[in-house]
């Protein structure tokens, strides 16, 4: 498998193999073949479970959460954060580096790398948070800079010298499941989602994120989806679909006040599954679907992805009214009647916290002696 992979000889595949072995990554099963076995066997390959990690953190309005991530993109550890976020990102921040710490002190593994997803647009190659909405954040907070100084005075004891990345949450959720999860084997991936508040976008072609020429492609939540009466955005805008779809509007439209015990996605995750039989509830999720569709019936032609995958809510409301989605989307898209695109749930856990490892592994994926060797 590895010499088709990489289109070299056995030898030199081996070579590879023994490499990567001995920089801790993968481990190498040499056990004899089983009898009647023709030819010269191959070694089993795989991900090698107690080997380096990289600390991935996401901030999101109701607080943060880290944890450890392996090769591959297994979360190895978790621990989720405060109920509020600061209004000085360096405070929040300094706490996500030391719940990382604590993990890595409890599990004893070597770090490699650091990630951070944000729920705000990430402009590039500065890593400024332009408009952290739902935050208190100030417009263009060098989160990149006070990740990477966290991480430099948190004495973690890293691998190699410490190396920060910062990105969209929604950007990092795609990017982890068109890896590892709902995407995979899709070449021009769409995913929309919305969290605690507000929408986001992203998009993946040919394995790589679109994020324009700095960083701050596919701002889907500022589509226009119910001009006349809809909801005032932040953006200056109003019926947008930050606005129109995400956990606040779900909850407004059922008649319901959200409550301060849980977070907003809780409550409305929690209303749809277990008061879905009331009217009230099942009118709000049809209003809402029915925008969300108009929305991504728009992106689908402009984008003409081969699929999309919806994550929070989203596929909260695709479980619940999955042929009512779907058909909104084909009924107002050129593409959608013309071939499918086929509507999925995101299918992994914290895709964020994983999208964000993936950024903090890159480098070892793209020159691992280079990065880990001594």
């Amino acid at each position: 498998m590895l010499t088709a992979e990489l289109g070299v000889t056995r030898a030199t595949a081996g070579a590879v193999a023994a490499e990567l072995a001995a920089l801790g990554l993968i481990t190498v099963d040499s056990r004899p073949a089983a009898a009647g076995h023709q030819g010269r066997p191959s070694h089993g390959l795989s991900v090698n479970p107690a080997g380096p990690v990289v600390l991935a953190a996401q901030v999101h309005a109701d607080g943060f959460r880290a944890a450890l991530v392996g090769l591959g993109g297994r979360i190895v550890a978790t621990a989720p954060g405060c109920g509020t976020v600061p209004a000085d990102p360096a405070h929040v921040l300094a706490a996500v580096v030391e719940e990382g710490a604590k993990l890595l002190r409890a599990t004893g593994r070597r770090c490699v790398g650091a990630g951070l997803a944000v729920p705000s647009a990430v402009a590039e190659p500065d890593g400024e948070a332009l408009n952290p909405l739902h935050l208190a954040w100030p417009a263009g907070a060098p989160v990149r800079r006070i990740f990477r100084d966290c991480l430099t005075d948190s004495g973690i004891d890293f691998a190699v010298p410490p190396r920060a990345f910062t990105g969209n949450d929604v950007n990092l959720a795609a990017l982890a499941e068109h890896r590892h999860g709902a995407g995979r084997g899709s070449a021009h991936l769409l995913c929309v989602a919305t969290g605690h508040r507000g929408v986001g976008g992203a998009l993946v072609l040919d394995g790589r994120l679109h994020t324009g020429s700095a960083g701050l492609a596919l701002e889907v939540g500022h589509l226009t989806v119910n001009p006349d009466e809809g909801l005032p955005c932040h953006c200056g805008s109003r019926g947008c679909l930050d606005v129109e779809t995400d956990p606040l509007a779900l909850l407004t439209a059922a008649g319901r006040a959200p409550g301060p015990e849980v977070s907003l996605l809780q409550q409305a995750r929690d209303l749809v599954r277990d008061e879905y039989a009331d009217p009230a509830v099942a009118t709000a999720v049809a209003l809402v679907a029915d925008r969300l569709g108009l929305g991504l019936a728009g992106l689908v032609n402009i984008l003409n992805p081969d699929r999309i995958i919806l994550g929070g809510l989203h596929q909260v409301l695709l479980a619940a009214a999955p042929e009512r989605l779907r058909a909104v989307v084909a009924d107002r898209s050129l593409w959608g009647r013309s071939g499918g695109v086929p509507v999925l749930e995101c299918t992994l856990d914290h895709n964020s916290l994983v999208g964000a490892a993936e950024l903090a592994w890159q480098p070892v994926l793209d020159d691992p002696l280079g990065v880990l060797e001594p």
